[in-house]
C-alpha cells in the first residue's frame, strides 16, 4: 500500500475546489500518490550523490536550501528600507528557486512517460495536467518553506506579525509566478518546434534562463544609488520588467506608509500578474498537452555534417590521423550531448557576462572614455574561470557505457583520446568564446592591449592544463555516468579558482614594468609547451578498461 503524504493530506481540504475546476479529484489524488512515491528514489541536481541511498533525497535536500536561507536574514535585520531590503532579498529568493526549477523540475512538467499508461485509461486531460502542475508545486512549496523558514522565523520576532504575514502571502505568489511562467516558456516553445529540434531548442532555453537569472540578479543591485552610505530609488519605467520589486513594494506601502504612485502600481502587479498567469495556463493546457506529443517524434534531422571549419580546425592542432579521428569524435559528444550542454553551457554563459558585470560599476562612474587608459581589461580572466568545471565535465557522457571503444581501438599510445578531448575543448568552446570577448575588450580599450589578450589566452590553455591533470587524471573522455558529475573536490576546485587570481595578478604586475607584458606572455607560451609534455606524456594502453 502506498504512503498517504501529507501534502496529499492537506490537499484534500481543497478537494471541493478542483471539482470545481473540472477535475476529476479522486483520480488527480492517486496520480499524484503515485508520482511522489515515484519521487523518492530521484535525486535533486543540488543533492546528487555517488551511491543511491534510501528515503525521499528531495527532504533530505531542504537541509540545504534551508541553510542557504540564512543569506537573508542580514538583510532583513538591518534597517527599514523595505523596497531596497526586500528586492535583495526576493532577487535572491527567486535566483535559486527559478534555477532549481530549472534543474530538476523541468523534466516533471514535460514528462510525457505516464501517457502510454494515462491515455489508454477513462482519464480527462484536465486531471492530467492538473496533476502534473500541483505535483510541481508540491515541491515548489516544500522548497520556499525550507528556504525562508529562517528569514521568516527572524521577520516575526524582529519585524512583528504583519511583516511576516506579508512575506508568506508574497512568498505564495512567487512560487506561483515561477511555476507557471516557467511552463509558459515551455508552452511558447513547443508550439513552434518539433522532435529533435525542439529538444535541442528547450536545452537552449534552459541554458539562456540560467544565465539571465544571474544577469538579473547583478541588475537588481544596480537598480538602487549608493552614495555617502544611503540608498535612493529612482524610478524607472523599466524597473516595471523586475519581478522582485513587486514583491518587495507591499512592505514599503504597508509597513512604511509609503503610498507613492508606483509602490501601490508594484504592489497589485505582484498579485495581479501571477494570477493572470495562472488564467492563462489553465487556458493553455490542452493545447500544451497535445503539443508534449512532439517530444516522442523524431523529427529525422541529420545532423552528421562534415563541416569543413572542423576538418581545419582537426588538422591544425593535431598531429596524426588518429589524433584527429578521436578530435572530431569528441568535437561530435560535445556538439550533441544534451545533458552535457545544459551542464556546460551556462557556465560559458556565466564566463562571457562576468567580465563585463565587474567593469559596469567603473564605466557608470567614469564612462567608457576612461576604459583605454586603465588595467581594468584584467576583468577578462573571470572568462576563464569556467574551465574548471567544463573540463571536469569531459569525463561524463549519458552514453558511458560506449567507453569500451577506447580499450577496443587499435591505437597504442592512450595520451591521444586524453589530449584530442581537451583539444576539442579549447578549440570548440574556449576560443571561440575567449576570442569574441577579446575582441569586444580591443574595442574599447584600444589595440594596446592585444599583447595582454594574447596572454589571457595562452594562460586559459596553461590552466586547462593544470585543470585537466587535477581533475581528469587517468579518467578517459566521456567514460563516467552523469550520475557522478556532483563528485567534485572542492579543495581542488578552489585551487584551480585562486590559480587565475595568481595568473591575473602576475599580469597585473607585469604591465608595471617595461615590456614586461611581452616577457610574461614569453614565460606563459614555454609553460604551456612543457605542460602539455608532462600532462599527456606517451604511455602503452592499460590491459583493464576504467571503471565508470
Amino acid at each position: 500500500m502506498m504512503k498517504n503524504f501529507l501534502s496529499l493530506r492537506m490537499l484534500d481540504f481543497c478537494s471541493r475546489l478542483f471539482t470545481m475546476l473540472g477535475v476529476d479529484y479522486p483520480v488527480m489524488r492517486r496520480i499524484l500518490q503515485v508520482k511522489l512515491t515515484m519521487d523518492q528514489r530521484r535525486v535533486p541536481t543540488i543533492f546528487e550523490q555517488s551511491k543511491t541511498k534510501e528515503g525521499n533525497q528531495f527532504i533530505k535536500s531542504l537541509g540545504l536550501y534551508a541553510f542557504y536561507g540564512l543569506i537573508l536574514v542580514p538583510f532583513i535585520i538591518f534597517g527599514d528600507y523595505y523596497l531596497f531590503q526586500m528586492t535583495l532579498v526576493f532577487a535572491m529568493m527567486m535566483f535559486i528557486l527559478m534555477t532549481t526549477m530549472i534543474a530538476d523540475f523541468s523534466a516533471v512538467l514535460l514528462d510525457v512517460r505516464d501517457k502510454n499508461i494515462l491515455n489508454t485509461k477513462p482519464v480527462n486531460q484536465r486531471t492530467v495536467s492538473t496533476a502534473k502542475a500541483v505535483h510541481v508545486c508540491i515541491y515548489m512549496i516544500q522548497l520556499t518553506g525550507a528556504f525562508a523558514a529562517v528569514p521568516l522565523l527572524v521577520g516575526l520576532f524582529v519585524k512583528g506579525v504583519l511583516f511576516t504575514v506579508i512575506f508568506l502571502f508574497e512568498l505564495l505568489l512567487v512560487g506561483m509566478l515561477i511555476v507557471v511562467l516557467t511552463a509558459l516558456i515551455y508552452i511558447f516553445i513547443l508550439q513552434f518546434f518539433d522532435g529533435e529540434r525542439l529538444k535541442d531548442v528547450i536545452n537552449y532555453v534552459q541554458i539562456l534562463l540560467s544565465v539571465g537569472i544571474v544577469v538579473g540578479f547583478q541588475v537588481m543591485a544596480r537598480v538602487f544609488d549608493f552614495s555617502d552610505l544611503n540608498v535612493d530609488f529612482t524610478f524607472q519605467w523599466w524597473h516595471l520588467l523586475l519581478p522582485p520589486i513587486w514583491y518587495s513594494a507591499p512592505f514599503e506601502w504597508l509597513l512604511n506608509g509609503n503610498s507613492a504612485s508606483y509602490i501601490i502600481g508594484y504592489s497589485i502587479m505582484s498579485v495581479v500578474v501571477p494570477i493572470a498567469a495562472i488564467v492563462l495556463y489553465s487556458r493553455l493546457l490542452p493545447s500544451f498537452e497535445r503539443n508534449l506529443q512532439k517530444l516522442l517524434q523524431y523529427s529525422g534531422v541529420n545532423k552528421r555534417k562534415a563541416y569543413r571549419l572542423d576538418q581545419l580546425l582537426a588538422k591544425i592542432v593535431c598531429k596524426t590521423k588518429e589524433e584527429r579521428t578521436f578530435y572530431r569524435f569528441s568535437a561530435l559528444m560535445m556538439k550533441q550531448e544534451r545533458q552535457f550542454k545544459l551542464k556546460v553551457y551556462p557556465s560559458l554563459g556565466f564566463a562571457f557576462v562576468f567580465p563585463f558585470i565587474f567593469l559596469f560599476n567603473e564605466i557608470s562612474r567614469n564612462g567608457f572614455g576612461s576604459l583605454p587608459g586603465s588595467k581594468y581589461f584584467l576583468t577578462i580572466y573571470f572568462g576563464n574561470i569556467m574551465i574548471p568545471a567544463v573540463v571536469h565535465m569531459l569525463k561524463f557522457s549519458s552514453n558511458y557505457k560506449g567507453a569500451w571503444i577506447f580499450r577496443a581501438a587499435p591505437i597504442r599510445n592512450e595520451a591521444i583520446f586524453y589530449q584530442s578531448a581537451l583539444k576539442a575543448f579549447l578549440t570548440k568552446l574556449y576560443l571561440p568564446l575567449m576570442v569574441l570577448l577579446s575582441i569586444i575588450f580591443v574595442s574599447m580599450f584600444s589595440f594596446r592591449i592585444v599583447p595582454d589578450v594574447i596572454v589571457v589566452l595562452l594562460a586559459g590553455v596553461l590552466h586547462a592544463l593544470l585543470s585537466y591533470k587535477l581533475l581528469n587524471n587517468q579518467t578517459h573522455p566521456f567514460s563516467r555516468s552523469f550520475e557522478f558529475a556532483s563528485e567534485v573536490d572542492t579543495a581542488k576546485n578552489i585551487i584551480l579558482i585562486a590559480i587565475i587570481g595568481g595568473f591575473a595578478v602576475l599580469h597585473y604586475l607585469a604591465t608595471l614594468v617595461p615590456y614586461g607584458v611581452l616577457g610574461y606572455l614569453g614565460i606563459v607560451l614555454i609553460a604551456v609547451f612543457i605542460s602539455w609534455r608532462l600532462v599527456f606524456p606517451a604511455k602503452e594502453k592499460k590491459l583493464l578498461i576504467s571503471q565508470a
